[in-house]
């Protein structure tokens, strides 16, 4: 019988729960190759994954890749996964041989690049497309955007989850939820600066016993630590660091408000969804495929990309309507459940085999 074989660049803790239903249900017919760092070296593999640890080698200042111990695979009669990423010089390798050989392979990944659907480059990503013998993709829209493209290609979606449904919990106890969180990668796009003055610059308008408590690392993590204790704003502005435990996410979950992604949208929206937190979101970014989790008024409310004075505002405004979002926390998780689950992200891959 087939086997599953998946080929990343990296396996990232928030990938664990997915992997992990994969092999309860495959078992000795799923293999994961991955290597240690992304294009982005904050990115790392998680080493509680199982894995088949493979070498990442970078070049042109990290804009290409090519990834070495995995060639033994390129003439298996299995499932192959790679990833859809142009930069990854060994997946066109892979692709052009096995599609020549008639191989089963599939592309997963974004549909279109950050630029969208008309991206100049996307020549390079429907080549990819081409090559393989079905695409999978991270939205429901993304398919059928992608179908009209390519009605003869077969397209999948698996909606990016990060838990099991039975983690989707929700705290009943909204008397205890103050906080603003957000959780993310500390980098220029995610705007964690902005977010950090505009919730000091604004302080004094907040409830007293709300706090911004910010989860992850980055390249501005010196930045924004430095921006807190020049303010003298450390009892106010948390910054935590990588946080991936779900027990320690649910209890941070459990006394925040709202969320909030002060840069572009991206995987966090949904792990916010799964604990009813609903999220404050800037509103016109680049965003991930994520977006297509949000309903404004009902998961989410948007404010003025940039604008200092609206996020402040728009926050007052939320917490003048908390009965409101208190009432619509249940709503949220089970849209959660329903559309985001890790479970139903890895039946996508498991049906394949």
């Amino acid at each position: 019988m087939k086997k599953l074989i998946m080929i990343h660049t990296v396996t990232p803790d928030y990938r664990a729960v997915f992997f992990k239903n994969i092999y309860d249900s495959l078992q000795d017919r799923f293999e994961v190759y991955s290597g240690d760092f992304y294009f982005e070296p904050t990115v790392i593999s998680d080493e509680k994954i199982k894995r088949e640890r493979i070498k990442n080698v970078f070049l042109f200042k990290r804009k290409l890749l090519f990834q070495k111990g995995i060639w033994h695979l390129i003439f298996r009669n299995d499932i192959v996964i790679l990833e859809l990423n142009p930069r990854i010089i060994s997946n066109w390798i892979f692709l052009f041989v096995r599609c020549f050989l008639n191989k089963e392979t599939y592309t997963w990944g974004h549909a279109w690049g950050r630029k969208g659907i008309n991206n100049k480059t996307d020549f390079l990503r429907n080549f990819m497309r081409s090559l393989s013998n079905g695409v999978i993709v991270y939205t429901n829209r993304q398919k059928s955007e992608l179908q009209q493209k390519m009605p003869q290609k077969k397209v999948f979606s698996a909606p990016n989850s990060l838990f099991s449904s039975s983690k989707m919990i929700l705290s009943k106890d909204n008397n205890v939820r103050k906080n603003i969180i957000s959780v993310g990668r500390l980098i220029p796009r995610k705007k964690i600066v902005f977010l950090v003055e505009s919730f000091i610059g604004g302080i004094e308008k907040l409830p007293a016993d709300t706090n911004l408590i910010i989860i992850g690392d980055g390249d501005e993590k010196e930045k924004i630590q430095k921006i807190i204790n020049k303010h003298n704003i450390a009892h106010r502005v948390k910054l935590l660091g990588h946080i991936s435990d779900y027990k320690q996410l649910k209890e941070l979950y459990s006394k925040a408000y709202f969320s909030v992604s002060s840069g572009y949208v991206g995987l966090s929206v949904t792990q916010s969804f799964g604990f009813g937190v609903p999220m404050l979101i800037s509103k016109d970014e680049n965003h991930s495929p994520e977006i297509e989790a949000v309903v404004p008024g009902k998961n989410a409310v948007f404010f003025k990309t940039d604008c200092s004075e609206d996020f402040i505002s728009e926050i007052i405004q939320v917490f003048e309507e908390s009965n409101y979002w208190n009432k619509e926390r249940e709503n949220i998780v089970e849209f959660c459940k329903k559309n985001y689950s890790s479970e139903a992200m890895a039946k996508v891959f498991i049906d394949l085999v």
